[in-house]
């Protein structure tokens, strides 16, 4: 059964940091493109980080861009987000999902096919 597992989320002060995991079970995750994505309440799915499936590529958000890094473990099945300078706007669920193999990766959320069921990340003092 193919399935992603996000891990790491919880409550921080703004300021701080969080180290998401997405973990891959049943299949291999190095096969394939991996974006993290994030949800707000009331607000639309968007995207946050993508990484190719060889790691040569990477793309963020004009909003995270500087603060958040993307990376993969493929001998691990793992790909990390560490997010730091965390905001409150920063606050919601956030997703991985896996994308075929490209050469450059994309934020489209449409693009996605498999998903993880989410942690919550929460920035609040």
């Amino acid at each position: 059964q193919v399935q992603l597992v996000e891990s790491g989320g919880g409550l921080v002060q703004p300021g701080g940091s969080l180290r998401l995991s997405c973990l891959a079970s049943g299949f291999t995750l190095n096969y394939y493109t991996i974006g993290w994505f994030r949800q707000a309440p009331g607000k639309e799915r968007e995207g946050v980080s993508c990484i190719s499936n060889r790691g040569g590529s990477t793309r963020y958000s004009d909003s995270v861009r500087g603060r958040f890094t993307i990376s993969r473990d493929n001998v691990k099945n793992v790909v990390y987000l560490q997010m730091n300078s965390l905001k409150p706007e920063d606050t919601a669920v956030y997703y991985c999902a896996t994308d075929r193999p490209n050469r450059f990766c994309t934020l489209e959320v449409a693009r996605y096919d498999d998903w993880g069921q989410g942690t919550q990340v929460t920035v609040s003092s």
